[in-house]
């Protein structure tokens, strides 16, 4: 345990918070040090001075996270745990990750102390806020993609040490993960291919080395395709070809390989690459450029006193 703003913070939860995290397969305790380091962050060294001054120690408060846009909500056990956190037990969560939700839709009521709902408001807030906001991006190209085989699918271009749960958000969205680290599977670009001399001694030496690995080769013209369709890897990524070019691409590989298409995709020409048969669409603005979903946090019951000439 430990104090910020007066408030203690603690790092042991209620087995509502634990369950949230098993049945979300999130590491509970990336959470914790998360959460804690953004109340350090907040709140060191002079405490929540605003609050402090004009809220009495004793005051209990009534609040409700709302939803102010249509979208994807995630993030339900890190604000359960955010909460418990600077002691906020009395808590109501209405809804769960993956819901959609619409503007005035309460996500959560919190009752306690009003210092802590404070403390913890805007911790809770961003993180809520951005993960929703990833899964929220997500379900708009699920949606682009609709009718279509191509799966929509992240990449490593992720906030660092936010990689776990924005991935997790992805997946509550409706897409779907590309490798989680560099460890998970070969993905043989441009420089490892100039760094061997070629797409086959780059592959070639992969599998020497990992045998057991699944690999994807990147290409960026027809010539490399076929170079690397010989090789029958797992996936071939098509790196800024034009929806007929992937469509062309597509009818070479005649189902020999998956096929991923990746750079100058955006909303609006999503269903064109789609049309073109392609198993993946590659999107890094998924995690890296993803708008922050607006909610709020408002008191809906106060019992505030002011405080006089200092009074704490």
């Amino acid at each position: 345990m430990s104090e910020v703003s007066g408030i203690t913070v603690i790092d042991s939860f209620s087995e509502r918070v634990i369950q949230l995290f098993n049945e979300n397969q999130l590491d509970i305790e990336k959470a914790k040090a998360l959460v804690h380091w953004s109340l350090i962050e907040d709140a060191t060294p002079n405490g929540d001075v605003t609050s402090q001054a004009t809220i009495s120690e004793s005051s209990q408060s009534t609040a409700q996270y709302r939803a102010r846009n249509n979208g994807v909500v995630v993030g339900i056990a890190i604000l359960a745990l955010a909460l418990e956190s600077v002691g906020l037990t009395d808590y109501s969560i209405n809804v769960k990750d993956g819901d959609l939700v619409k503007p005035g839709d309460v996500i959560c009521e919190v009752n306690g102390s009003t210092r802590a709902i404070l403390l913890i408001e805007r911790t809770s807030l961003n993180i809520l806020s951005h993960l929703s906001g990833v899964a929220t991006a997500t379900h708009h190209w699920v949606t682009a993609l609709s009718g279509y085989k191509a799966k929509v699918r992240d990449t490593r271009k992720t906030t660092p040490l936010f990689r776990e749960i924005e991935k997790y958000a992805v997946r509550m969205g409706g897409g779907v993960n590309h490798r989680f680290n560099l460890g998970d599977q070969g993905l043989i670009k441009d420089n490892h291919i100039a760094a061997a001399g070629s797409i086959t001694g780059a592959y070639k030496a992969f599998k020497a080395a990992y045998p057991e690995l699944p690999v994807e080769i990147e290409v960026d013209n027809f010539e490399q395709f076929e170079e690397a369709l010989a090789l029958t890897p797992d996936w071939i990524l098509l790196d800024n070809m034009n929806p007929e070019q992937c469509k062309k691409a597509v009818a070479l590989a005649d189902g020999k390989v998956k096929l991923e298409a990746s750079g100058g995709i955006t909303l609006e020409n999503a269903s064109a690459f789609g049309e073109s048969g392609v198993d993946f669409i590659a999107v890094g603005a998924l995690t890296h450029s993803a708008p922050a979903f607006d909610f709020g946090l408002d008191f809906i019951n106060s019992n505030t006193s002011p405080i006089k000439g200092g009074e704490l």
